[in-house]
């Protein structure tokens, strides 16, 4: 079965408040198995634009990535993120050749 990932591409403006987000969101992301592969860090882009974060996180399938981000717990931690930053998010299915 092919596991699925969030990318998401952050610009914070507000890293204090920013913080309570990461705090929220520990719950949830435990609850669905998430693992991070990349949580902020160095980063170049060299093609196109991206935001100035960028985070990846591993679930052990799609459907579980899916349900993570549909959870109750999930969304309450999306709330204070959104006052605080401007993302882009998309959930992929990983590659299982």
């Amino acid at each position: 079965m092919a596991k699925g990932y969030w990318v998401g591409h952050v610009d914070v403006r507000n890293p204090e408040v920013y913080e309570h987000y990461r705090d929220a969101n520990a719950v949830p992301f435990a609850e669905y198995g998430a693992r991070f592969l990349v949580r902020g860090g160095k980063q170049e882009t060299r093609e196109g634009s991206v935001r100035k974060r960028t985070v990846v996180i591993e679930f052990d399938s799609y459907d579980k990535a899916v349900a993570c981000y549909d959870s109750a717990g999930y969304q309450a931690a999306k709330e204070i993120r959104a006052a605080v930053s401007t993302g882009d998010l998309v959930i992929v299915e990983g590659y299982d050749g």
